[in-house]
C-alpha cells in the first residue's frame, strides 16, 4: 500500500514537470506602472516649479535645508545616478537568486519612497552644488526624464534578474526594473520636499 501511494505521488510530480521559477521579464502592467509614474512625477515638477520667481527658487527655509532650486538640481542629479545603475545592473550578468535577494522590495518602494517614510542623507555626488543654473536644470531634466521614458517604454530584456548594488543596506540590491521604478518614486518624493518648502512661513511672495 505505501509503496503504491509512493509511485502515484512521483507520477503525479512527473506530469506537473518541475518547479518554474518565476519570470523576470517585466509584465505589461509593470511597463505602464513606470511610464504613468514618470508622466505624473514630470508634471508634479513641472507645477511645483514653473512660475517660481528666481528669488523663490533660491530662497533657503534654514542655512541647513535646501531651497527649491536645490531640490531640483538634486532631483536631475539623481536621475542620472539611478539611470546609472539601472545600466549596471543590465551589465552584470544574470543572478539566478534575483527572486530571493529582491523579493519585497518592489513592494517597499512603492510604499516609502513617494510618501517621504523615512529620512537618508543623500550621497555626496548628487547632493546639489549650486553649480547648476535655473536654466541648465530644467533642460537637464526634460533631457534626462526624456531617455528614462524612452527606455522604459523599450526595453526588451528580463530586467528582474539583473542586480546592483544600492548604498542603503535597507534596499541593496535592486534589480534593473527596480531601479528604473526607483526614479519617478524618487522624483515624487522630492517634489513634496518642494511643496514643504514654499510652505514654510517666510517663504516670499514673488
Amino acid at each position: 500500500m505505501k509503496l503504491a501511494t509512493i509511485s502515484l505521488t512521483l507520477v503525479l510530480a512527473a506530469a506537473a514537470g518541475p518547479v518554474r521559477a518565476a519570470d523576470a521579464s517585466i509584465t505589461k502592467d509593470e511597463r505602464q506602472k513606470i511610464v504613468d509614474l514618470l508622466n505624473e512625477s514630470k508634471a508634479e515638477f513641472l507645477a511645483a516649479v514653473t512660475n517660481l520667481s528666481d528669488e523663490q527658487w533660491k530662497w533657503k527655509p534654514a542655512p541647513n535645508r535646501w531651497s527649491v532650486g536645490e531640490c531640483a538640481e538634486h532631483i536631475v542629479l539623481s536621475e542620472g545616478a539611478l539611470f546609472g545603475k539601472a545600466q549596471e545592473a543590465l551589465k552584470n550578468p544574470a543572478d539566478p537568486d534575483w527572486e530571493t535577494k529582491t523579493k519585497g522590495k518592489t513592494e517597499f518602494i512603492l510604499d516609502v519612497m513617494a510618501a517621504r517614510k523615512g529620512r537618508a542623507q543623500a550621497p555626496e555626488e548628487i547632493q546639489p552644488a549650486g553649480k547648476m543654473s535655473r536654466a541648465e536644470i530644467m533642460a537637464k531634466f526634460a533631457e534626462v526624464r526624456g531617455r528614462t521614458l524612452k527606455t522604459v517604454q523599450t526595453v526588451d530584456v528580463p530586467l528582474k534578474e539583473h542586480l546592483a548594488p544600492h548604498p542603503f543596506p535597507i534596499f541593496n540590491p535592486l534589480n534593473a526594473y527596480q531601479w528604473l521604478l526607483y526614479i519617478p518614486l524618487h522624483n515624487m518624493r522630492h517634489d513634496k520636499q518642494i511643496e514643504e518648502v514654499k510652505a514654510t512661513a517666510g517663504f516670499p511672495a514673488k
